[in-house]
């Protein structure tokens, strides 16, 4: 296996010289954070990854958990994991002291996140769920659910889950049938089904707590009816832990991210199993946005760090393989060379370099924005650019993460395609993202039909000048004036495309307003990482003038490079995209379904 799985120094640039992380220390928040605390945090977290993480990256896969007795059991040291994570206070970084945390920026706790996700994504999972279950918790859980719950989750001694989806109800939750019925003693007894819920049920830790969504008898129908619960696998009686009718009735066998199960859920079989209500009746869909949008982030920060380590992975092998010669060379008997010498082999790593790094940069933004928001700076701003840009970060990252592994494959040749090289794992693992915590096509209608209009437009409106306010920064630059020339005509494309789709949208046809919101989606995302790219390049140039070439020019250089490839491969795909969003044809809903034989 490769050793490396992700750029410490790629880490560094990003937070040092793009975001300046250490601006956040201004803020009474933060204040007692510094540059140096930021590292150590990256440093242990580097050390877990390495030492305990990545080595088990392959055995998890090939020992995925096995369902005995109603519970998936899990790789032993998953329990271990999640003890270290406890101790460490790693759970949740990012809580304030009062809570139990850290007070640790999000944009930082996102690149911990990230380096987990490269080295281990299922096990990061385990992790991952509980700090989002966690976080619901200390937002809308009475005091008494907070005291029951919160301190046995962040010692990582219990385990967190978010249960949502059941049978007939997938993305479509105004359709869940998990019923709730109030007893008046303090609690609703809970009957349903829940399928495809990840962690839901295993022995990784001592308990399970699901933050589950429920309707209430008599609520109304529809997602206005919708309440969020706790329920967790055992509850707390006078004498401890006992069942709280939650049954795991078996666990999906799945294509990859097989180190963590998904569990199907039976509840309330024998009439006793509890809910605790968080907030208030009707409410539940709207706190579970908070979870929703947490872990939406979350799948493109893994699907960047799966993407990551493929790339480095390839990157070893095509430095290390001997294969045919130069395409000048005519000579068959002189020496063969490096495949990475190959015009088509540096395409494919710099196409992957172009994704992996320009998604983690995007990732790492938003996640900038988060703590902006927090600290109460311009806070309608900055909430808003979340709120806009969290479809793309969940989507670029996973649809094209799973194009860049492939590509990863492609490098290794036959190699690729064999479990003795880590790539094709990375290519399987990668598959869900697109899927889980909202598919690319729901992805797609939340950014067109909701975050471009929202607010009469003012969250498209402060996406656009955040792009030309570093359209204006690179003007003033002579090697990077031709992106900045070649952003502004995209985003220009974008403007009219937006503006094309909405007359729809005003005269009420949905069907060529939303018919290819995903393509939209698309062509948003291919904007929003060649801005993130830009970015990038200005913090490159201010480095090269400041430091001159010294010791990392390679690393600038190779920015540089990869910047150049974005904008000459990758950028015009939105002039194509453009044509086919404006041609007003709706061809795909006239096609009939009996098309289809």
């Amino acid at each position: 296996m490769a050793q490396q799985f992700f750029s410490r120094r790629n880490i560094d640039f990003l937070l040092q010289e793009v975001l300046k992380v250490e601006e956040l220390t201004q803020y009474d928040l933060y204040r007692d954070h510094s540059p140096e605390i930021f590292a150590l945090s990256l440093d242990t977290i580097s050390k877990l990854a390495g030492e305990v993480m990545y080595p088990l990256f392959q055995e998890m896969d090939k020992n995925p958990p096995r369902f005995v007795d109603g519970v998936a059991h899990v790789h032993p040291k998953v329990r271990s994991f999640m003890k270290t994570c406890g101790e460490g206070g790693w759970v949740n970084p990012t809580m304030t002291y009062e809570q139990g945390g850290q007070q640790l920026p999000s944009v930082v706790n996102s690149a911990l996140m990230f380096i987990m996700g490269a080295a281990n994504f299922s096990l990061s999972a385990y992790l991952q769920l509980t700090t989002g279950a966690a976080n619901l918790l200390a937002a809308f859980g009475s005091p008494r659910l907070q005291e029951t719950y919160l301190q046995p989750m962040l010692t990582g001694c219990w385990q967190g889950t978010m249960a949502l989806t059941e049978p007939n109800a997938g993305s479509s939750l105004a359709d869940i049938r998990t019923t709730a019925e109030d007893t008046g003693l303090g609690y609703y007894k809970i009957k349903g089904q829940k399928i495809f819920i990840t962690a839901g049920c295993t022995n990784a830790t001592d308990n399970t707590v699901h933050m589950m969504l429920a309707r209430i008898k008599g609520a109304p129908a529809g997602v206005k009816g919708i309440s969020l619960f706790v329920v967790p696998r055992l509850r707390v009686d006078d004498t401890g832990l006992v069942s709280n009718d939650v049954i795991c009735t078996g666990i999906e066998h799945k294509l990859g991210y097989r180190g963590c199960p998904a569990c199907q859920l039976s509840l309330g079989d024998n009439d006793d199993c509890r809910g605790y209500l968080v907030g208030e009746p009707n409410k539940g869909l709207t706190y579970m946005f908070q979870m929703m949008n947490e872990e939406r982030v979350n799948v493109g920060i893994g699907a960047a760090g799966k993407a990551t380590a493929a790339y480095y992975a390839s990157l070893e092998y095509c430095r290390q393989r001997l294969q045919g010669r130069g395409l000048s060379q005519k000579n068959p008997e002189s020496p063969q060379i490096p495949i990475i010498e190959h015009p088509d082999i540096k395409r494919m790593l710099l196409f992957q370099r172009a994704v992996a790094e320009g998604a983690l940069a995007l990732c790492l933004q938003v996640s900038k924005y988060i703590d902006l928001a927090r600290i109460g700076q311009d806070r309608e701003r900055h909430e808003l650019l979340v709120d806009f840009l969290v479809p793309i970060v969940k989507t670029y990252p996973s649809e094209m993460g799973i194009l860049s592994t492939s590509a990863a494959i492609q490098c290794l040749g036959g190699y690729g395609y064999c479990s003795d090289f880590p790539v094709e794992q990375y290519y399987r693992d990668i598959r869900i993202d697109p899927i889980h915590e909202g598919t690319t096509g729901i992805q797609g209608q939340d950014l067109l039909g909701r975050k471009v209009t929202m607010k009469r437009g003012k969250a498209y409106q402060y996406f656009c000048e955040e792009v030309l306010r570093t359209i204006e920064e690179a003007r003033g630059d002579a090697l990077l004036q031709p992106y900045a020339e070649a952003l502004e005509k995209s985003l220009q494309v974008m403007n009219k495309v937006t503006t094309h789709l909405l007359q729809y949208a005003g005269q009420g046809d949905l069907e060529l307003f939303l018919g290819d919101a995903t393509l939209y989606l698309e062509l948003a995302s291919i904007l929003a990482v060649g801005w993130q790219w830009l970015v990038q390049g200005l913090a490159v140039r201010q480095a090269q003038d400041t430091n001159g070439h010294g010791q990392d020019q390679y690393f600038y250089q190779g920015k540089l490079h990869t910047l150049s490839y974005y904008f000459e491969y990758e950028l015009p795909r939105i002039d194509s995209l453009s044509r086919i969003l404006t041609r007003g044809t709706g061809m795909i809903s006239q096609v009939p379904v009996t098309a289809f034989v």
